[in-house]
């Protein structure tokens, strides 16, 4: 009951400004016009539908505005006069007073802001749904950003994801597709990462992961966290100097190689998800900027870390299978791999399976990013997988979500990108390094502590388990024979490690001494 007020306020907000018009002008069937034509009485909707549609959502907080932030990308599905306006939301939600951002940042420090910074802009710079940011000076003349959490905005996501929660359980009770797409399940895994995002100190940890990660690439700028003056609700850091990518003109004229830039993105995204598992996971527009100064010029700055991803070996190897597969066209691979993982029933026939994404996939190969839409195959794919009963894997959400803000920028900066071309060089080659000398002899050195701790303790163990089934009649205890499988399983594992690193590298040496001898017998 206490979500109730919330619902009725965003019902109220929603007629307001006219969303139901929105709405229910899309359909022809004369009863639903008439309907629409009844609402509008006594109201005045003379601002244009994008105006309205963004200031709802500015009004409903910050939830909303981060929808529209994921609408605005998807230029290919929104009419372009909803997109430029729901492009304000990325960076220019209306702020908060400067009086209060200042004395939210002086509890923040435990002193004044003038014993801190020899300079403070009291107007912000930028005014998002969570926070908004200051510039400023420090006495030593480091040129910083403050960011400073948006007081109240707990309370509303609380309600809001309240409201989230009480839908996911009425659709899991009411539809078969709810159950199935394990919607409760989704908005735990958006709640977290919604906290997360409040703050900040986490922000400032995730940046600072991002940044060493992406040491050595010369792709990707991330600023310096300032520790000593940051907190929960207060985050100060490099401040970093670039020209929004939204802005593709302005960086046209300053010499900026446009496609390349289309490219080094697709780039930092597969870098960031199959090489490390971390992954930058609120890539709008607004949170990416690129460097024209000479020594970084071309290079991406990413802004705002309080939503990145994470993913595990297991999700890493399956993702990166799949794509190969479908890069390849292995449908029959990709319906192997979805029954492999326990995404679909494994009594699912494969070759059924198989046929099904071949009809979704096939016709959107050999194209430019500009005639293949994600969307739609998404779409596509969804309306499969219900075929199928197919699992929803939350864990997943936000990587589905940035892979539709990836393809938003692409589409944003070069129309002709071919972003399977693209990508696969880079999937082929980090599948390489997985079962090539370098993932064997990672895998050695992880399994070295384990191997240390069991093989001294085999021969006795061994001799323990024997003693105890003699002693039995033949029965050893299960929890001793559980062991013992699992010893003499992880041996025969270790041995056959062994065996094929002793033969690559005997392999190897015969190579180089026949070598030697060829090139010895040459010369005499």
């Amino acid at each position: 009951m206490r979500n109730w007020p919330r619902l009725a306020l965003i019902a109220w907000v929603m007629l307001r400004h006219g969303m139901d018009q929105l709405v229910l002008t899309q359909f022809s069937h004369p009863l639903l016009r008439l309907l629409a034509r009844v609402l509008s009485v006594g109201r005045r909707l003379d601002a244009p539908r994008g105006v309205r549609l963004r200031l709802a959502f500015e009004r409903l907080g910050p939830i909303f505005v981060k929808f529209g932030q994921v609408l605005s990308t998807r230029r290919d599905l929104m009419p372009p006069d909803i997109a430029d306006e729901l492009a304000k939301l990325q960076d220019r939600v209306p702020p908060f007073s400067s009086a209060l951002a200042r004395q939210l940042i002086e509890k923040s420090l435990g002193r004044p802001i003038e014993a801190v910074f020899a300079q403070f802009d009291a107007d912000p710079v930028a005014s998002a749904s969570i926070a908004q940011v200051h510039f400023g000076v420090l006495h030593d003349g480091r040129q910083v950003a403050v960011k400073v959490l948006r007081p109240g905005v707990l309370e509303v996501i609380d309600a809001d994801l309240g409201l989230l929660r009480t839908g996911a359980r009425w659709l899991e009770r009411l539809s078969a597709d709810g159950r199935r797409l394990r919607p409760r399940e989704v908005v735990a895994e958006f709640d977290k990462y919604l906290h997360d995002e409040l703050d900040l100190g986490r922000e400032a940890a995730n940046a600072a992961q991002l940044r060493r990660n992406m040491d050595g690439l010369d792709l990707l700028m991330v600023p310096e966290m300032i520790w000593d003056l940051s907190s929960a609700e207060v985050l100060v850091m490099e401040r970093m100097f670039g020209v929004p990518i939204s802005q593709v003109d302005r960086l046209r004229e300053a010499g900026v190689d446009i496609p390349k830039l289309a490219r080094d993105g697709v780039t930092i995204f597969f870098t960031q998800v199959f090489r490390d598992g971390f992954f930058h996971a609120d890539m709008h527009p607004g949170n990416i900027m690129v460097s024209l100064a000479p020594a970084t010029f071309q290079r991406y700055i990413a802004l705002d870390f309080g939503i990145v991803g994470t993913l595990d070996a297991r999700d890493k190897e399956y993702l990166a299978q799949n794509f190969l597969a479908f890069f390849q066209r292995d449908y029959r691979r990709v319906a192997e791999l979805h029954i492999e993982s326990g995404w679909v029933p494994p009594t699912t026939r494969a070759d059924e399976l198989e046929g099904a994404i071949r009809a979704v996939c096939e016709p959107h190969f050999d194209r430019p990013l500009k005639d293949i839409s994600l969307g739609q195959v998404l779409m596509r794919l969804f309306q499969t997988s219900r075929r199928f009963n197919v699992e929803i894997q939350p864990q997943l959400v936000l990587l589905q979500k940035t892979l539709l803000n990836v393809e938003g920028l692409g589409r944003q900066l070069d129309p002709e990108l071919d972003l399977w071309s693209t990508a696969k060089p880079f999937l082929e080659r980090w599948m390489n390094e997985q079962i090539g000398w370098r993932a064997l002899a990672h895998q050695l050195r992880q399994e070295a502590p384990r191997y240390a701790q069991y093989l001294p303790a085999l021969p006795r163990l061994l001799h323990d388990a024997l003693k105890a089934q003699a002693a039995g009649g033949g029965s050893a205890d299960p929890a001793s024979r559980e062991l013992l499988q699992a010893l003499l399983a992880e041996q025969r594992r270790t041995n056959r490690m062994l065996q094929t690193a002793g033969w690559l590298v005997t392999g190897f040496l015969l190579g180089v001494v026949s070598a030697a001898l060829l090139v010895r017998w040459m010369m005499l």
